[in-house]
């Protein structure tokens, strides 16, 4: 006669394997940086806009994020570069798109200055997104062109007091963080410069090359590969310490210019409305990436640091103390857009 326990010992054997499975793939999955919170999101490509030009500070961010989430998701991260005045056009599409989680925007001070030099811009900086994570703090930094005799940013500083009127300096559009940071650097000289707007980052190094423009205030990772080859001349980096890239070259305090200083930062939003759920799960992901260790070395290179802390909302909250700093600064400036 058949020994009633014999009959349970398949059925625990199989649970028992189901059991071993489920670990080791467990194991597996924690070992290959995918997470599965949500297997529904994402079943498409993403888009990840950015109000910018091929070669900018956030270009460079969001393809670095974006390569680390393909493989996470084993989806196509597509970033769409949208540059064109001073981030308007970039900017509204992400306001505008579908609050699905497919579409997103890299974004940094632009949002917020350019909404704020508008009367009637075409979007809301704020109101029309959701933080979702702050990606990186950016340095800026005054380069020259090569063309001035200015070895120092001393020298510039006497050069440029010494010929008024006679110098220009470039930006990447009208009512752009670098058009914003070129006013800020040329009111706390005491100067009055010809702001020249350009599309791109590249037609910009390109005339300071031929010293056709004389100066600028640009974000670290974008000049960073025109300083290496000797094309751009750094002089001061616009932050209260030295750049560890860059550690040569003087904090603007240093410069005796402690107003002219301006930060910059970078994040990603999503539409307002996007599913909270998609916007938690898309945090959690993004700040794995950030803590990717080849990731974190490559923004240290390009000049920039990872932010791999917080949480959506503070990343809100970032964005609306920036929003008012701007706001104070504007108005006590008097920077309209031209």
């Amino acid at each position: 006669m058949r020994n009633p326990r014999d009959a349970t010992q398949p059925s625990m054997m199989v649970a028992f394997v189901a059991c071993l499975f489920a670990a080791v793939a467990m194991a597996i999955a924690r070992d290959a940086g995918a997470i599965e919170v949500y297997p529904e999101y994402p079943q498409r490509p993403i888009r990840l806009i950015v109000a910018d030009s091929p070669g900018s500070a956030d270009d460079f961010f969001a393809r670095s994020v974006g390569e680390r989430l393909e493989v996470m998701y084993r989806q196509r991260v597509m970033i769409d570069t949208r540059p064109g005045a001073g981030g308007l056009i970039g900017n509204a599409r992400v306001s505008r798109a579908d609050a699905d989680g497919y579409t997103l925007g890299m974004v940094g001070v632009t949002r917020l200055i350019t909404a704020l030099l508008r009367e009637q811009p075409p979007y809301r900086a704020l109101a029309d997104v959701t933080g979702v994570a702050h990606v990186a703090s950016i340095t800026n930094v005054l380069v020259v062109t090569p063309a001035l005799r200015a070895r120092t940013a001393q020298e510039f500083v006497r050069h440029a007091r010494a010929h008024p009127g006679d110098l220009n300096y470039a930006s990447l559009g009208i009512g752009s963080a670098s058009h914003f940071a070129g006013e800020v650097f040329s009111r706390a000289l005491g100067i009055d410069a010809v702001h020249v707007p350009y599309r791109a980052v590249i037609s910009t190094f390109a005339e300071m090359g031929l010293g056709r423009v004389h100066y600028a205030v640009l974000t670290l990772p974008a000049v960073l590969p025109a300083v290496r080859k000797d094309r751009l001349r750094p002089l001061a980096v616009m932050t209260p310490q030295r750049s560890g890239v860059l550690p040569e070259v003087p904090a603007i305090h240093e410069v005796g210019l402690p107003d002219a200083q301006f930060d910059s930062w970078s994040g990603i939003v999503a539409p307002v409305g996007t599913p909270r759920r998609v916007v938690e799960q898309l945090h959690g992901d993004i700040v794995r990436a950030l803590r990717h260790e080849p990731l974190r070395k490559r923004f240290l290179y390009q000049g920039a640091e990872s932010v791999p802390e917080g949480t959506p909302d503070g990343f809100m909250r970032h964005m609306q103390e920036e929003y008012l700093r701007f706001e104070e600064m504007i108005r006590g400036s008097g920077i309209r857009p031209e």
